[in-house]
């Protein structure tokens, strides 16, 4: 079984290069090569997961050794693998959602001319990403970790033609180099305090090595979460990255990249355990990118960039829960899984929406789709429900779970941090009910875009329709989990049982019981509905967006995060810049001219000193004999 392991990774990645070096010969056939490789990986993965769980607790982590990396002298690394429970979870979801994008994107892609080219954007990223979740190692890890943000580079950027877009695949790219630069600090530090940066011995001396090391490690490693994740201070990115097409967004958000930062943590957590510290900042970045996200998110009018918003909250959620430690490290990763189903099924979901609207993506141009679009308002309206914490539905499951994990930290940093993750949930029931009463109800406030022009109708304007079954099943699949998956998991806490060996659990001590958690949070949700509810679903909505109060307006600008971006970072390093260059050219420049100039005088006035003359160095001779003598006749004296 050990074998497959490599195969899970080998099927994207042929893929890729097939795609990407087949040539125009397979631009008819090469989304269905694409999807059809996807899906053998998926069946790898089904495959190991029914071995993994006929064996017991303890011998379930499977590990091969492909080939020697780098041996030089006393350094070694290997292509290692390694699979257990934990990253287990992670392929199938990798495999499992990646593979229903990749057949939504058929025919979401049915008529764009580089189609083949963007299939093998999609299996690359797969591969990118199962490499990252299987590494044995941290160096490895990094392997994929890089993989990861050259895909989302190009797929972003796919549609370069749009200066937009290409912008976007450049500000994703460089944000994460922020990030993943800590990450090689990370494994360097690893390196020269274990000797090693395989994911067992480093992790098992952790308890051993000093705090002080520690802490750095884990503060670098929260650093290269934050650019992966999309968490304060580098998330920036994530809402630009909409730029590219609706799959490549419900990829990122749901699959891969944005669930790369929870797992490193998770992966990590025997080093933030021994690292108060690390542990404390990664809980605070949690705490204060769920509620960053969620306001975001109830100022756009832009359905995708308002789902953008959604995914930076609930990633935050998922980072809180790994701050907490062995309480919440369970519960983190249930809820990426949940949120893997109808985070997927929302982003397609709305790519449906855009593709029976002529690509229109402002909600105030929608209204009463509901009857166009029953399939898509259906599965959609599911995913909402899901995501709001609907009694029942996974996100009800998973987001109460962490709720409830925050309470538990005790004392009055887990009253904050309940309160925070409370009202975060509230915020996530106004601004996901903004989104569905905008998009599905309401009356009809098309208008005729630039390229509706031309249209076969004639009118100008859209003409909403259902989108073809190559894209309405896999969001009817993913509804699916959007409504059963948290409430499988919690039976008989199958799902904690299956990753405590590799992550460990604890109760902590909450102040108050798992009921009153739960009666709060539907308080919050209910207000949260209720008041989108009387704004959006009571008045008219008007097609211009009006100029709203001044914490809107701030919203609208994602809180002037890259007002803060370009004052700091880009004015900061400008100022850097000429500073440097200024010392360059006064001090370094002027040591260097300064050291030539009097080497040249010197030269200059040594130079009058070798004439060619006999009588002048007959004098010179004179001279310096006469010195001499009189030296020795004064030290006689003396």
């Amino acid at each position: 079984m050990e074998n497959l392991i490599g195969l899970l990774v080998a099927a994207p990645l042929l893929g890729a290069a097939v795609l990407l070096c087949g040539g125009r010969r397979l631009d008819r056939s090469g989304p269905w090569v694409g999807t059809l490789l996807a899906a053998v990986s998926f069946g790898l993965g089904v495959v190991l997961f029914a071995d993994m769980l006929g064996r017991s607790g303890e011998d379930r982590t499977l590990t091969t050794t492909v080939f020697s990396w780098v041996p030089v002298g006393g350094f070694r690394a290997d292509v290692g693998f390694q699979l257990d429970q934990l990253s287990m979870t992670f392929v199938l979801l990798i495999t499992g959602v990646g593979t229903l994008i990749h057949l939504y994107s058929v025919g979401y892609m049915e008529h764009d001319e580089r189609r083949r080219r963007f299939f093998g954007y999609l299996n690359l990223f797969l591969a990118a990403m199962l490499l990252l979740v299987v590494a044995d190692n941290y160096l490895l890890l990094y392997v994929g970790w890089e993989g990861v943000g050259l895909a989302s580079y190009l797929l972003i950027g796919f549609w370069q033609h749009k200066p937009s877009a290409a912008t976007a695949a450049k500000k994703a790219f460089l944000v994460n180099r922020v990030g993943d630069m800590g990450l090689s600090v990370a494994i360097m530090l690893m390196f020269t305090t274990f000797g090693t940066f395989a994911f067992g011995p480093v992790l098992d001396g952790a308890e051993a090595a000093g705090e002080g090391k520690l802490t750095a490690i884990g503060l670098m490693l929260l650093l290269a979460a934050c650019g992966k994740s999309a968490q304060v201070p580098l998330q920036s990115w994530l809402g630009d990255a909409m730029e590219g097409p609706t799959p490549v967004s419900a990829l990122i958000h749901a699959a891969t990249m944005v669930t790369a930062g929870v797992y490193l943590i998770t992966r990590s957590g025997a080093v933030f355990d021994a690292a108060p510290t690390a542990q404390a900042a990664v809980v605070t970045v949690g705490a204060v990118t769920l509620l960053f996200g969620a306001i975001v998110g109830c100022a756009k009018d832009d359905i995708k960039k308002a789902l953008a918003g959604s995914t930076m909250s609930q990633i935050g959620y998922m980072i809180l829960a790994a701050g907490l430690g062995p309480v919440g490290y369970v519960f983190a990763i249930m809820h990426l899984v949940t949120h893997g189903f109808f985070k997927a099924g929302l982003f397609l979901g709305a790519g449906s929406v855009m593709h029976g609207m002529n690509d229109e993506v402002d909600m105030r141009r929608y209204g009463g789709l509901r009857k166009y679009m029953p399939v898509t308002f259906v599965t959609f309206g599911l995913g909402y429900l899901a995501i709001i914490g609907f009694p029942g539905l996974s996100g009800f499951f998973s987001k109460d779970k962490i709720i409830e994990a925050a309470f538990a930290k005790g004392g009055t940093e887990g009253w904050i941090l309940g309160g925070a993750a409370l009202l975060g949930a509230g915020i996530t029931a106004f601004y996901m009910t903004r989104v569905m009463i905008m998009t599905f109800f309401g009356e009809p406030r098309w208008q005729p875009t630039a390229s509706d022009s031309g249209s076969a109708a004639g009118s100008g304007a859209p003409h909403p329709h259902e989108s073809p079954k190559t894209m309405t099943v896999p969001m009817v699949i993913l509804a699916f989990g959007s409504v059963f998956a948290g409430g499988l998991f919690s039976i008989n806490d199958t799902f904690l049982k299956w990753l405590e060996p590799v992550t460990g659990h604890a109760h902590g001590n909450p102040p108050v019981s798992a009921l009153t958690v739960t009666a709060a949070t539907m308080v919050v949700l209910v207000l949260g509905v209720a008041l989108a509810w009387a704004r959006y679903g009571r008045r008219p909505v008007p097609v211009t967006a009006p100029r709203g109060s001044g914490l809107t307006r701030a919203a609208r600008r994602d809180l002037f995060q890259d007002d803060f971006n370009h004052v700091v970072l880009v004015r900061g390093g400008e100022h850097l810049t000429r500073s440097l260059v200024y010392v360059d050219h006064t001090l370094v420049d002027g040591v260097v001219n300064g050291t030539a100039a009097s080497v040249g005088g010197l030269s200059g006035r040594m130079r009058r000193l070798q004439n060619g003359y006999a009588r002048s160095y007959a004098v010179s001779m004179f001279g310096g004999a006469a010195l001499l003598i009189a030296a020795t006749l004064l030290m006689r004296a003396v």
